[in-house]
């Protein structure tokens, strides 16, 4: 489902710059032709602040339909336009690359992921993932490492897509449950405390990908 004028779409600018990667802006679609998307200039309700954006920015972009369902896309500003107020022209995108999830269900997938954890200043150590999802993730570790329930960790994870690309994306975690194996592993559940929104969509992608696969 693409979306459609008048429709309220919730911004991140794909940045360099940490600070400015986790700002959320909001904007109205004005209008919609074949190949774009018009909107108003994204504001930061929390500033009231205009966002500056400029040729080529990459965005990622989600908007809310029924059910509270969060409908995720990547685009890019292609153009500006002055009309009665100045209109930032981004890439519509293809309806099969728009995700769709709804927090309350993220998707989960079986996948062995390259993942950092610091635990403390003393204690950091990789693991692999048993299972990933939007809303947490499953990882084996040694059993002999000392972890706790509801002790929280910062995170980075190595997220692979089927072109090629690799993304790094961090986190803070909670632990939820730790349960002993019998290889002398220890599988460990965690919740996502803290992610960004484009961060987060990230892992939704990969979820998708790795859904279709295995459907394969």
């Amino acid at each position: 489902m693409l979306p459609k004028v008048n429709q309220i779409l919730h911004i991140q600018v794909n940045s360099i710059d940490d600070e400015e990667a986790k700002q959320e802006f909001k904007s109205r679609i004005a209008d919609i032709n074949d190949r774009q998307i018009i909107m108003e200039v994204p504001l930061n309700e929390k500033t009231g602040r205009l966002k500056r954006l400029y040729m080529g920015d990459e965005l990622s972009v989600y908007f809310i339909t029924d059910g509270g369902v969060k409908n995720y896309f990547n685009t890019s500003v292609l153009a500006f336009s002055e009309e009665t107020i100045r209109m930032v022209h981004i890439k519509k995108p293809e309806p099969e690359t728009i995700t769709k999830v709804q927090r309350r269900n993220f998707l989960r997938v079986p996948a062995e992921l390259e993942l950092a954890v610091t635990y403390s200043e003393q204690l950091r150590f990789v693991a692999l993932t048993d299972d990933v999802g939007g809303g947490g993730i499953s990882f084996l570790c040694d059993g002999y490492i000392p972890l706790n329930i509801q002790q929280s960790v910062h995170c980075w994870m190595l997220v692979p897509y089927k072109n090629g690309q690799i993304e790094h994306v961090p986190f803070r975690g909670e632990l939820v449950r730790i349960k002993p194996l019998e290889t002398g592993k220890q599988q460990v559940m965690m919740r996502f405390a803290e992610i960004t929104d484009r961060d987060r969509q990230k892992i939704i992608r990969y979820c998708f990908e790795r859904q279709l696969d295995l459907r394969k």
